[in-house]
């Protein structure tokens, strides 16, 4: 098995079909961490992919991986979340695909809009700083309070709340598209390419960062 076996892609309507499967996935891989995460209905899920805010990873019909985007503020501020892996398809690169695959889409349908992410984990942090997310306080977040209520099937929401949503166990990470997508120091002089398109810059970049 490997990483070209699998195909990434936005999801279609007809993926809704997964939504439980994306729900029990989330939800025991939560419980491996033992870490707390929002919990999620099909119905929730369903209406994500319905609307084209998600990726899936698809072995042949089965489903091997999942996230999805959310707008929040009036589309200032872009969350990316719900990212999981099949136990089985795991360390394959996989995760890092998905990851690239909704950063890809994030930027195409909110090319303006600052992405986020909160999480308790470590794989995805790193993801993350890969494409460019910068570790922020939850003051630089949304303070969009219907985000915020996401998180009440959290286990942890209780710090979250005791805290007055100024930090809790998750760390926030954010992607602010008005600084550069990379750093000038780390690109060749033959590779700069300012005259190009951001969004072809912003691809070229993604196919370096996942290569591996």
């Amino acid at each position: 098995m490997n990483l070209n076996d699998i195909c990434v892609r936005f999801a279609q309507p007809e993926d809704s079909r997964y939504a439980d499967l994306v729900v029990r996935l989330i939800y025991e891989s939560a419980l491996q961490r033992g870490t707390g995460i929002a919990r999620r209905s099909p119905d929730y899920i369903t209406s994500k992919i319905n609307g084209g805010k998600s990726v899936v990873a698809v072995h042949g019909d089965r489903l091997v991986g999942f996230s999805y985007i959310e707008s929040w503020s009036h589309g200032d501020f872009v969350a990316t979340s719900g990212l999981i892996v099949d136990p089985e398809y795991r360390h394959l690169g996989l995760a890092a695909a998905i990851k690239g695959k909704t950063f890809e889409l994030a930027r195409l349908r909110f090319p303006f809009a600052k992405i986020f992410s909160i999480t308790t984990s470590l794989p995805v942090m790193k993801l993350n700083s890969r494409l460019g997310y910068k570790p922020v306080t939850f003051s630089e977040l949304t303070d969009d309070d219907e985000f915020w209520q996401g998180c009440e099937g959290c286990r942890n929401y209780d710090i979250l709340q005791r805290n007055n949503r100024r930090m809790c166990l998750c760390t926030g990470m954010l992607f602010d598209p008005q600084k550069p997508l990379v750093d000038p120091s780390t690109v060749a002089p033959e590779e700069e390419t300012k005259s190009e398109p951001y969004m072809t810059r912003m691809k070229r970049t993604l196919t370096k960062v996942f290569k591996h």
